[in-house]
This record gives C-alpha cells, sequence and structure tokens, in this order.
C-alpha cells in the first residue's frame, strides 16, 4: 500500500471545501448546470440518466481494507448499497444526491480518496497490473512509477484542459495485465540487452467510435527520464491535438494522422528541451516515493502445503483452486481473484455488505490488501497457500466463490443504457441472460478461456473491440441492436476484433453467443485449442455462416 503523507492529506481536504462551496451555489442557482458541469467534472461527478453519479479513482488498483470498508459505507449511507468496479480500476456510485455529494467525498477523503481526474479532459487514474508487486513475471513492482505521474499530473495546470481525455497505463511484466495497447500512452518496464531496465513507450491506443492498438515511439527509455518524457507526449498532444471536433481530439487519432514515426519525432524535440531540467528522477526522488509502499512481511512457506493437499479432496475447491488461484512471487504464498460475475448479476457490481466480508477477509488473510483488475473482478494478493481452504469456505458461504474466472460468464460489461445517458442499448440485461444461459459450470469449462465484452454505445467503456467476441449496442429505429465481433484480445498480442455481419436484435444476442460457442465446439483442433485461437486458424467466415444460417 502507498501510504499518504500530511501534503496528500490537505490537498484532499482543500479539495473537498472546494467542491462544498460549488455544490452549494448549484442548489442556491447561482450556478447553471451548464456551469457547474465543469466544476463537477473535475471531481468525477457525471449527470447520467437517472441521477448524479461519483466515479472514484483506485490508483494502479490498490485498496487497503480501510478504504473497502469506508466504501462499503459510502455505498449504503449514500447510494443503493452497492458500488460498480470499472475496467479502468475506479468505483462508480450511480445513484448519489447533489446535496450529498460534498459529505461523501468528506468521508472518501478520511481515508486518501477522492475523484479529482475521473473524469474531464486530463490525465485519468493511472492503471497497471492488478497484480503488481506480487507478479512471479514482473521486473519490479511498476506502482512506484505509476504513482510518480500520478503525481506529477494530478491538478497539473498544464494538462487540465487537454483536447480529450487521456488514460495511462504502467506495466512490468512479460504478459500482459494491464491493457497496455488499448491506452493513449503506455508504459512497459523490461530490460534491454545490457539487462538494464527501462520502459517501452506506446502512444496513440484506443477504442471508441475508431479503434487503434498503442504504437511504440520509444523501444527504451531510461527510468530517470519516464516524467520528462511523459510530459513531453503530453505536452505534443496538447500543442497538435484537435478541439474543433470531439470525435477527432483523442491523441489516437493524432497519431495515426501525423503517422508514428512523425509523432515520436514531434515529441523527440519537446523532450530534448526539458530531459535534463527538473523532472529528471534521481534515485533518492524514486527512493522516496519506493518506501511510502508498505510490503507484507512474508513467513517462510513452502508451496503445496498439507492443508492444500488435504483441501483438494473436495472437488468444488479443487476446481476453484484451478480457475481462481495463481503463482505468487513468495514461496508458499498465491494470489486470489475473486469473481464478481455470478449468474444473473451485474458485472462489477459489489454490495456494501460483500465489500465489508471481503475486507474482513482481507484482514485476516492477505494482509489487510485487496486488488481491482481491468477486468472487473477483484483479487487478494498475498494468501498463503495453508489458508487457501478456509478462505475458500468463507468466500462459497457467501456465494463469492464462482470458479468462472475467464471463461464465457467472466463477462466485462459498461452499464449501459440502464444508467449512462450516452448509451444507445442496454448492456447489463444482455449480460445477465448469457450467464443464465451458460449457468453449467461444467459447460463452461468445456469452453475454456473465452472473453466476452459488452458496450452500450460507440464508446466502448466495455472494450467490445478487444473481447474474444465484442458485443456493441446501436440503436435502429428506436430498436436496440447488437454488433458482434469476434477475434478480440487485450494482452501482450492485442488484435482488435472482426465484425462478423448485420447487427442482430436484442432478443437474438444470446442465441448468437449459443451459435457462436456451438461452432467453436465443431471447429477446433482439439479441446486444449483456445476460442482465440480457433477463431485465428479459421477466421470469422465458419462462424459467420452458423450465426447468420437461419437469420
Amino acid at each position: 500500500m502507498y501510504i499518504y503523507d500530511a501534503f496528500d492529506r490537505r490537498l484532499l481536504a482543500e479539495r473537498v471545501t472546494e467542491f462544498r462551496d460549488q455544490v452549494s451555489r448549484r442548489l442556491s442557482g447561482e450556478l447553471t448546470e451548464e456551469e457547474f458541469k465543469p466544476l463537477r467534472l473535475m471531481n468525477g461527478v457525471y449527470l447520467q440518466l437517472h441521477a448524479y453519479m461519483l466515479r472514484i479513482a483506485i490508483p494502479y488498483g490498490t485498496l487497503s481494507t480501510l478504504q473497502l470498508r469506508k466504501l462499503a459505507e459510502i455505498a449504503r449511507k449514500y447510494d443503493r448499497g452497492y458500488g460498480h468496479f470499472t475496467t479502468r480500476q475506479n468505483i462508480q456510485f450511480h445513484w448519489i444526491k447533489l446535496a450529498e455529494l460534498p459529505d461523501a467525498m468528506a468521508e472518501l477523503a478520511s481515508v486518501g480518496m477522492h475523484g479529482m481526474q475521473t473524469s474531464g479532459n486530463n490525465v485519468r487514474n493511472i492503471t497497471t497490473d492488478q497484480w503488481a508487486g506480487v507478479a512471479p513475471d514482473e521486473i519490479e513492482d511498476p506502482r512506484v512509477w505509476a504513482e510518480l505521474i500520478r503525481q506529477h499530473v494530478t491538478l497539473h495546470p498544464e494538462f487540465s484542459f487537454m483536447p480529450r481525455k487521456f488514460k495511462i497505463a504502467v506495466g512490468a511484466s512479460e504478459r500482459d495485465r494491464a491493457a497496455l495497447r488499448i491506452h493513449d500512452m503506455a508504459l512497459r518496464l523490461h530490460r534491454n540487452g545490457a539487462g538494464e531496465s527501462g520502459f517501452e513507450v506506446m502512444v496513440g491506443g484506443g477504442l471508441g467510435r475508431t479503434p487503434y492498438l498503442a504504437q511504440t515511439i520509444k523501444p527504451f527509455l531510461p527510468k530517470r527520464d519516464v516524467l520528462s518524457y511523459v510530459e513531453a507526449v503530453l505536452r505534443t498532444y496538447n500543442q497538435f491535438g484537435r478541439r474543433d471536433n470531439i470525435w477527432k481530439a483523442r491523441i489516437k487519432i493524432l497519431v495515426h494522422d501525423l503517422g508514428a514515426e512523425a509523432f515520436a519525432k514531434e515529441v523527440e524535440a519537446e523532450w530534448q528541451s526539458i530531459k535534463d531540467g527538473a523532472l529528471v528522477l534521481e534515485p533518492a526522488m524514486v527512493a522516496d516515493i519506493a518506501g511510502r509502499f508498505r510490503y507484507p512481511h512474508y513467513e517462510k512457506l513452502d508451496d503445496s502445503p498439507r492443508e492444500l493437499a488435504q483441501g483438494q479432496r473436495d472437488a468444488a475447491f479443487a476446481a476453484w483452486l484451478r480457475n481462481s488461484v495463481s503463482n505468487h512471487k513468495a514461496p508458499g504464498y498465491a494470489i486470489v481473484t475473486v469473481s464478481l460475475k455470478p449468474e444473473g448479476g451485474t458485472p462489477g457490481d459489489c454490495t456494501a455488505a460483500q465489500m465489508e466480508l471481503l475486507a474482513d477477509l482481507a484482514d485476516r488473510y492477505s494482509f489487510g490488501e485487496v486488488r481491482v483488475g481491468h477486468e472487473q473482478n477483484l483479487a487478494l494478493p498475498h494468501v498463503a497457500q495453508r489458508d487457501l481452504p478456509a478462505l475458500w469456505r468463507e468466500l462459497a458461504a457467501e456465494g463469492l466463490a464462482q470458479a468462472n474466472i475467464s471463461l464465457i460468464s467472466d463477462i466485462i460489461s459498461c452499464p449501459g443504457l440502464d444508467y449512462c445517458s450516452l448509451a444507445n442499448a442496454r448492456s447489463i440485461p444482455i449480460a445477465q441472460e448469457i450467464t443464465r444461459r451458460f449457468h453449467d459450470i461444467d459447460r463452461q469449462r468445456k469452453l475454456g478461456r473465452l472473453h466476452i465484452n459488452i458496450s452500450g454505445c460507440i464508446n466502448a467503456c466495455g472494450h467490445h473491440h478487444v473481447g474474444h467476441i465484442g458485443i456493441l449496442g446501436v440503436e435502429k429505429n428506436g430498436e436496440e441492436f447488437y454488433q458482434i465481433t469476434l477475434g478480440g484480445k487485450a494482452d501482450e498480442n492485442a488484435t482488435l476484433g472482426t465484425l462478423i455481419g448485420p447487427a442482430v436484435p436484442y432478443a437474438q444476442v444470446a442465441d448468437v453467443v449459443e451459435d457462436i460457442a456451438a461452432a467453436y465446439l465443431d471447429l477446433r483442433e482439439r479441446p486444449e485449442e483456445l476460442f482465440i485461437d480457433t477463431v485465428k486458424r479459421v477466421g470469422i467466415e465458419p462462424f459467420r455462416e452458423r450465426v447468420y444460417a437461419t437469420r
């Protein structure tokens, strides 16, 4: 966990006081909604279909149990008893009353949380791998670098009113668990030929109306230069990014129009003027930030202890162990992913009671720490292997031990037309119906790793472009239709999906998914061939034929 200092706490308190005054002026009529809009957006407050929505940043996806309990309290006191975890390691409350927003923000500030820059044309929440600091394949903890960037860009006057929003992700593992290439800017820690660690810099990713994957503009950037280079990229975007057309304002359009090579030259020219200035990261500065992270004092434990072997006599526990438990860098420990995708549920929703339970379990089994992943699930990152059977029993008793991580029911979805004023179609009911159709866990396991992503509009908050099966809601003559794409993925080999044919009506979407799943079982060469590999091998035509044969 990162430990806030006195400056951090004072900044949050001052921000709450400022926003309280702004809300008071809006309620009195001194400010119109149009005048209030940019002020609320800077604090993560949206006006959705039915109410104001508050989005809270969870930097690099790390939560203390103190913070998780506070989120539960906010959900129960100011909302309708639940929160919604998003694809960018945030949490959203969809039913906040405007008059109560300042009080909710004050309570959040008391535990080091806020909504600053979770909306608006600025640098959004800095995200990373939800297993950061514990993944056995990482070079080092990327959260330190994410925190350095977060501190630099938060309320930065030059980057508070950019052409459009700007999203940064940081990774440090061979396997990409942070969806790096769909971000405006991504930084991947790796080692060069001399064994020195530094960053591969990628820019120009983003989904929405015109999806692009980020392109590498600097294969290796020394760590000392990360702040100055980030600033050079932001300055270049600020200078050349379009402000006359909201649909062409993202950096992905600028990089595409200029070309990655030409954009890199502009960044390099800007960087040369600042690279040896005040933003150079001396080792002592990095050590100061790194020193504010508190890591568990792991016991010296053996892998595969007796308790774990005994627990696997229970078939249900053994299945959960295979599906939801991952290797940890410390011997004798494991990473547990907790599914927030129950049958018939809303992907990413978590009730106040569930938050409090997970906080209690994290205190007992995970050194008081919880993580949020971009797949809209939670993780307990420091669980002793000997405690896994006991943890599983407690999760199962509360319905939180679904062994469906990365299976067809582990759906990523935006809130869609049930909440969002920008949406064209519903997302949540589609996800709920698919989970009901595939409720049989044995059927899910037979299909294997298969990611479904659903967006309720072209803004692509559900990342449908990079789903193995992507579902996009569109509006046709006042009715909800859905476009289907196949073959997308957001890992280290990121690919955009391919549209398979005409949009289908709302009532047919789950049927189409069943057709696609059946076609996959017929087309795969062997049971071990993953869905995404079958699509890559045979193309989309066989799936298209199956889907539209009777439509």
